[in-house]
């Protein structure tokens, strides 16, 4: 079996040629066989009428020899019969008389000119030829010395044909397997885990936008390969970091020595705090995945928003109450949407308490629904510290802080936005930040009224 692509281009572009050339000369013939016989016979009926004329203007007192000079000057072989049915061959290499019909023998001496039907293996005409007063038929039949070089010359230009049909398709397989080669090269080096390959291709036609295809997939596969990169150094950083304090103030509670009875207590809230931010790092991600999976439970009804909006608010209120936050919600009592809600629940608590989180004491946090034709718009506003506008494009991405540290001295994990984005997403809606630096944050939410 022949594995190898070039060649079994070069075969199969061979064995079409050879059928196309067979075929077309098969059909040609075929086709024109009737037309060549035709115009083969015009030809020797012109001729044969000079060779009469000629004949007749010269009176050449040897008719054999004349006969003779005129087969080697026209090339074809000439029979002359007399009236009793006897026959004069002249030739030029003795290849044999043709056997003429009778009928067409009478029909010539009736003075009637002859043409072969065509179907034998032989083209010949009749001439009615008067010799010293006595009728004779003078049949003229094509040379097999011409047929012989037609022949040759067809067979030439086949075999020409081939030969250059041949070369032409070396260049055209090797031009059409080259990018495919350079293909499986950089396939095997991306399932080694080399991201960085591309493919140079001034390339327009099928071949180009496969090539073009496999470099976006390629760039695509190395985006993901960093994104993985990057979100398990995160996650490893997320969980390292409380790690590292629940075992060290493990280890110091362990040694009386190095702990005083009165402080055992502040390290063990430092531990559950720890404990807490691992726990809340395990759920997002589990959420996280659950999002991203097909098959993520999808519960749509028909419900208020503004109710669901004002549950929210009752229940953070421990967080805005203890800073001295207030809290503005505005909404007509009607606002009704089709929609997961225990998944907008999720939203609303991650915006809600991102808010609170960046508000300082005493601050505002402004919540407004409206409503449109197609859908439901909710604007939450805080009037916190402020995001810069380069970070604005990140913040919806999976671990993203704008201040690490001050993320981290609230048990903030970089998650939040990240699980409020995909959950908007898969209500078809959409999300953004807008946002300046010490003049608070608008976080606004589009959401299609009815699941589409």
């Amino acid at each position: 079996m022949i594995k190898n692509l070039y060649v079994r281009i070069i075969i199969t572009f061979l064995a079409v040629i050879i059928f196309s050339l067979l075929s077309s000369f098969f059909m040609g013939y075929f086709l024109f066989e009737k037309e060549i016989n035709h115009t083969g016979q015009n030809d020797m009926i012109a001729v044969g009428e000079e060779i009469i004329s000629l004949y007749e203007q010269t009176k050449p007192p040897n008719r054999d020899a004349f006969m003779q000079r005129m087969v080697k000057v026209s090339a074809y072989p000439i029979h002359i019969y007399d009236a009793s049915g006897s026959f004069t061959f002249y030739d030029l290499d003795d290849s044999g008389s043709l056997k003429i019909p009778a009928d067409a023998v009478r029909q010539v001496l009736e003075g009637q000119y002859y043409r072969s039907p065509g179907e034998g293996e032989q083209t010949f005409v009749g001439l009615p030829f008067p010799f010293e007063g006595e009728p004779h038929a003078m049949f003229m039949q094509f040379s097999p010395q011409n047929e012989n070089v037609l022949n040759r010359m067809m067979l030439l230009i086949l075999l020409l044909g081939l030969a250059i049909g041949s070369l032409c398709i070396l260049i055209a397989a090797r031009y059409l397997v080259k990018p495919l080669q350079a293909l499986t090269g950089a396939t095997k080096r991306l399932a080694k885990g080399d991201f960085d390959v591309e493919i140079k291709t001034k390339r327009v036609d099928e071949m180009g936008t496969l090539t073009q295809s496999f470099n976006e997939m390629a760039s695509e596969l190395k985006q993901l390969e960093q994104m993985r990169q990057d979100f398990v150094s995160n996650v490893s950083h997320e969980i390292q970091t409380p790690l590292t304090s629940i075992t060290g103030f493990a280890m110091a509670m362990k040694n009386s020595t190095l702990v005083a009875e009165n402080d055992r207590n502040y390290y063990l809230d430092i531990i559950i705090t720890e404990s807490g931010r691992l726990s809340r790092l395990s759920d997002n991600l589990l959420k996280l995945a659950s999002l991203d999976s097909e098959h993520h439970p999808f519960e749509a009804k028909t419900y208020n928003l503004v109710e669901q909006m004002r549950q929210m608010v009752v229940t953070c209120e421990p967080q805005w109450s203890a800073k001295g936050i207030h809290i503005d919600l505005e909404g007509a009592d009607d606002a009704k949407i089709t929609a997961d809600r225990d998944q907008l629940n999720q939203v609303w608590m991650n915006l809600l308490g991102n808010g609170i989180k960046f508000t300082p004491v005493g601050g505002q946090i402004g919540i407004s629904i409206a409503q449109s034709a197609n859908e439901m718009i909710v604007a939450i506003t805080d009037s916190g510290i402020g995001i810069a506008p380069e970070q604005l494009d990140y913040v919806f991405e999976r671990f993203y802080k704008t201040d690490p540290s001050r993320n981290r001295s609230i048990g903030g994990n970089g998650l939040g936005l990240a699980i409020a984005k995909k959950i908007v997403t898969l209500h078809h809606g959409s999300i953004e930040m807008k946002s300046r630096l010490g003049e608070g944050t608008t976080v606004l939410v589009h959401l299609p009224i009815r699941k589409r």
